[in-house]
């Protein structure tokens, strides 16, 4: 169970809309947290999404919320099954859907993966769900191990989750996701990166999960986005996959849309015995190994069976150029009838043969060409040309690029416009910062990268109808650096830093990749300054997703936090609780007219110096709790009061203890709704007095920050611990 934060959205123990308690965070993500609670009324256990702050008042996200919502209409024991969205008194938006109890495929794979009889009983079960989608027109896109619950472990109850990114084919839907690329990368199909999809795309990805979950471990696509894309243009490694698994997960997960089953039917038909009146047995021929410029599949000898529909329409070939055979048949006949067989084969008939049908130029098969600008490492022009026209614009074209050119003069099946297709398709997407041309006869792969997002969009549109001319093929345009450093986060990361340090969680040595995951990690003083963070980094990683986990303290808790010790922390524990009930309150979360109880405990290991326990409040005052008038002596020694082991001491007493002791002033209160928002209480442990004279009971956070400093560079202080308290309107 994942550990709940200061900064979630809800805390164990809220109550939403007067009925559900929230029990336990189950993940967090970009956009949104997803919650386990309990129905107060039924008692059943239901799952909360909730839209994060920044994003609720999005018309974008908050259509995408209302599309999920409207996803409840599939009705299939393996799609999640989404109840209604509801919006929070202090402007939070959740979404209600069933719980689903049990691991997901993910950890699942993390653990070593599964047997393959197990697989198809969860492909089978997945393929129905996906059946039930596709038929409301609406495609998962995100299919992966973590959308994959396995109802109480069982395959065979295996549930689809998370439509976050479902895209509705519907006439007029709406999907703030639409054609752009939505998915992870290692099961996304390769028609995903274009920002293409339709109900083959979900099968791809299903074939891919499937075939990760049986080896255990997650697809490796490559380091950088050129890599990503060649990858994709790849059959998926299945060897050594038991059959039929393997044959299904073959089709299933092909480059080609169209070799792939074409829509869930299908695949079910597949998979369930007893169909054989809809289906014949027809032979699946092996694929060779291939490089990733695209080009006709290699003719060899059957190896497996796989049951596909009767009656589906051959693969239609490509015609063929019309010959000039005749014409050369013609000058054969002039040739041996006059004796000339050896003037043929010496070459003393070339000028004849020059004549008819031009010089004699080798023939090329396969007919390739690679252009190509890396952001490392040299640019190169190889392959064949059809003329030295051509030839020489390429030179030009590898010199203008910083490359160098390696080009022979060919014949092929090739259109006659190819040369003119190919110059022109180059000065296309020349301006990317860096691309990849790879041509095979008549049909082209294009992958390209820009940090400039309109040149992405005018190279994109460019290309929207197609490749110039004769080409067939795509074009995969990605925005961002090829890898994000350190030194580039930082130089947006570190404007915003006004209430603290903010990290970079998990940062790679060499850079984040193509498709990661960026986090960010800290405080921040306000909603506004996180969500300028957010835009400020979305706008420079281009093709990646970012994650802004900050908490967001008041500027008073900001301001005080410059001042604090940068040291680590000391392993003191904070208790919160309430005056009139014993209940305890882990969230910290207190509501107006309730009397917060505060305990902090000190570790065993903690046997001398002395503490300096202050609370900041929303309004910028800062209480001193220890030492105070009546509790001068700070030590450790006199605060354990000969007491070994874990000693706990009350700092925020009930107001019936505070009544019925005055002398000893302690402190209680209650919540009021003058002054809500987060306070933060520290507990500093320093080898001598922090002060050397009491602190006014009361002070303002930039006097006690100023102190603070000035002490801090002579008390030797050890540790610092925090624990934030917010109060509330119910």
């Amino acid at each position: 169970m994942t550990e709940s934060r200061p900064s979630d959205i809800f805390k164990p123990g809220d109550l939403l809309n007067n009925t559900y308690r929230i029990e336990a965070i189950l993940g967090r993500g970009g956009t949104s947290e997803v919650y386990r609670a309990r129905n107060e009324v039924s008692k059943r256990l239901i799952a909360v999404k909730a839209l994060k702050s920044e994003f609720s008042d999005n018309e974008d996200y908050l259509t995408l919320m209302t599309r999920e919502e409207e996803i409840r209409e599939i009705r299939h024991d393996a799609v999640v099954r989404y109840s209604e969205n509801h919006r929070t008194r202090d402007g939070h938006i959740y979404l209600v859907m069933d719980y689903v109890e049990g691991p997901a495929l993910e950890a699942v794979m993390n653990n070593g993966g599964m047997a393959a009889e197990d697989l198809l009983k969860v492909m089978t079960r997945v393929a129905q769900g996906l059946q039930a989608a596709h038929r409301r027109n609406i495609i998962h896109r995100d299919l992966s191990p973590d959308n994959i619950i396995l109802r109480g472990g069982v395959p065979e109850e295996a549930v689809i989750i998370d439509f976050g990114i479902a895209k509705d084919t519907n006439p007029g839907a709406k999907t703030i996701i639409g054609n752009e690329f939505a998915g992870k990368y290692g099961y996304a199909a390769p028609e995903q990166l274009s920002g293409n999809s339709d109900p083959r795309t979900d099968i791809y990805s299903l074939g891919a999960l499937i075939l990760a979950t049986y080896r255990g471990k997650r697809p490796q696509m490559g380091n950088n986005p050129m890599e990503v894309v060649q990858n994709k243009a790849l059959p998926l490694d299945t060897e050594g996959v038991p059959e039929p698994l393997k044959s299904l997960i073959d089709k299933m997960s092909d480059p080609i849309p169209d070799r792939r089953f074409q829509s869930a039917d299908e695949l079910l038909r597949a998979l369930e015995p007893g169909l054989e009146d809809r289906t014949v047995i027809v032979p699946r021929a092996e694929t060779a190994a291939r490089t990733p410029e695209p080009g006709p599949a290699a003719k060899v000898e059957p190896k497996a069976e796989i049951i596909v529909p009767k009656d589906k329409p051959a693969e239609t070939r490509p015609k063929k150029k019309k010959s000039r055979g005749g014409l050369v048949f013609l000058i054969l006949l002039l040739l041996l009838g006059g004796g000339g067989a050896a003037a043929w084969f010496t070459g003393m008939a070339d000028p004849l043969v020059a004549r008819f049908l031009g010089p004699k130029l080798p023939v090329a098969d396969p007919y390739t060409l690679i252009v190509e600008r890396p952001e490392t490492g040299a640019a190169q022009v190889v392959g064949f040309a059809p003329s030295e026209e051509v030839v020489a614009a390429l030179d030009k074209i590898a010199g203008e690029i910083g490359g160098s050119a390696d080009l022979s003069i060919a014949t092929g099946d090739i259109s006659e416009s190819w040369g003119a297709d190919v110059l022109a398709l180059i000065a296309i997407v020349a301006p990317l910062d860096e691309f990849r041309i790879a041509v095979n006869g008549n049909a082209a792969r294009v992958t390209g990268v820009t940090r400039d997002a309109d040149l992405r969009l005018a190279v994109e549109n460019a290309l929207k109808d197609g490749l110039p001319g004769s080409l067939q093929g795509s074009a995969t345009i990605l925005q961002g650096p090829v890898i994000v450093t350190e030194p580039m986060l930082r130089a947006v990361i570190d404007p915003f830093q006004d209430c603290g340090h903010l990290s970079i969680a998990d940062m790679p040595a060499t850079g984040f990749g193509q498709g990661a995951t960026i986090t960010v990690q800290g405080q921040i003083s306000s909603t506004a300054k996180r969500v300028g963070l957010f835009d400020a980094l979305t706008a420079m990683v281009g093709d990646r997703r970012v994650v802004v986990d900050t908490e967001v303290l008041n500027p008073a808790l900001c301001a005080v936090e410059a001042s604090l010790p940068k040291v680590g922390a000391g392993g003191f524990k904070f208790t919160f609780g309430f005056g009139d009930r014993p209940d305890p309150n882990p969230s910290g979360r207190y509501f107006v007219g309730e009397n917060p109880v505060i305990d902090v405990t000190i570790p065993a290991t903690v046997t001398d110096g002395f503490l300096t326990v202050s609370i900041i409040d929303v309004s910028g005052a800062v209480f001193h709790i220890l030492p105070r008038r009546t509790e001068p002596d700070n030590s450790v020694e006199a605060l354990r009061e000969g007491q070994s082991g874990p000693v706990t001491l009350r700092l925020a007493y009930s107001e019936a203890d505070a009544l019925a002791d005055p002398e000893k002033s302690k402190i209680a209160f209650r919540v009021d709704a003058s002054s809500l928002g987060k306070s933060k209480i520290i507990v500093i442990h320093s080898d001598k007095p922090l002060f050397d004279t009491l602190q006014p009971r009361e002070e303002s956070a930039q006097a006690f920050g100023e102190a603070l400093a000035e002490a801090a560079a002579s008390a030797s202080i050890r540790s610092m611990d925090s624990a934030i308290l917010t109060t509330a309107e119910k």
